[in-house]
């Protein structure tokens, strides 16, 4: 191996942070070009994780620092619903095998190196009046430089309620919702009014109004897009769901 080489291999190491996957790109921008990363991954100084990706040898991925370079090439990737409220700290109960609710603008499969590592599920949801490159309360996660982008607390929960009656049950729906005492009433009211869901709507309304939520005396709903005068009505697993405006 060349002193040059040697060199650069060292400089990456120190500048690479552990657990961390990089692209061709990114190592470019270190100093290291396609070719060379190839060199080195035939040489077991990199693991190559797919085509054009890459990771340290014998590395621990870490979550984070995947979702980060997910987002890189899924349009607006983040992390949200039930997932996002959990790591908010608002849960009912523990799971045994925690599934990562991951939402993106379009329609797409998750690399085989991530999915092979966290067990997630991606839904392509269109659930506000929004546009990718700046969907509306997502942000770095408690606004750490560097951090995956995820749904703020209000946003993650009409996320979840948007899936009850397809995948997601409402007792746990219902239970999630009465820890959410506290959310903000004005972030919840600039999300309710740009919901495309008369659904998530009224289910947040109801469940406000059901378990006296402090945000839901501050909300009116002749102000939300509630839909028509007449009852919304879902039949699902969890039987009939009659939601009234």
């Amino acid at each position: 191996m060349a002193t040059t080489d040697r060199n650069k291999l060292n400089t990456l190491y120190r500048r690479w942070a552990s657990g961390t996957p990089l692209t061709s790109r990114n190592l470019a921008a270190l100093g290291v070009s396609a070719d060379l990363a190839v060199y080195y991954a035939r040489s077991g100084w990199l693991s190559r994780l797919a085509r054009g990706v890459y990771c340290r040898p014998n590395d621990t991925l870490n979550l984070h620092a995947c979702l980060v370079l997910l987002q890189q090439s899924v349009e607006g990737l983040h992390l949200g619903g039930k997932s996002a409220l959990d790591w908010y700290g608002v849960r009912q109960y523990l799971s045994q095998k925690s599934v990562l609710q991951l939402y993106g603008w379009t329609t797409t499969r998750l690399p085989d190196w991530f999915t092979q590592r966290f067990t997630v599920e991606y839904h392509r949801k269109r659930l506000f009046d929004e546009t990718p490159d700046d969907p509306l309360h997502v942000g770095p996660f408690e606004k750490r430089k560097g951090a995956p982008l995820v749904s703020a607390p209000e946003r993650a929960l009409l996320e979840m309620l948007s899936d009850v009656g397809v995948r997601q049950p409402l007792q746990e729906a219902c239970e999630l919702s009465e820890a959410s005492y506290s959310l903000r009433a004005d972030v919840l009211r600039d999300l309710l009014r740009c919901c495309t869901s008369v659904k998530t709507v009224r289910l947040c309304l109801q469940f406000g109004r059901e378990f006296a939520l402090p945000w839901a005396a501050k909300l009116d709903a002749a102000q939300l897009p509630t839909g028509s005068g007449r009852a919304w009505v879902s039949r699902s697993a969890d039987g009939l769901l009659v939601l009234r405006p």
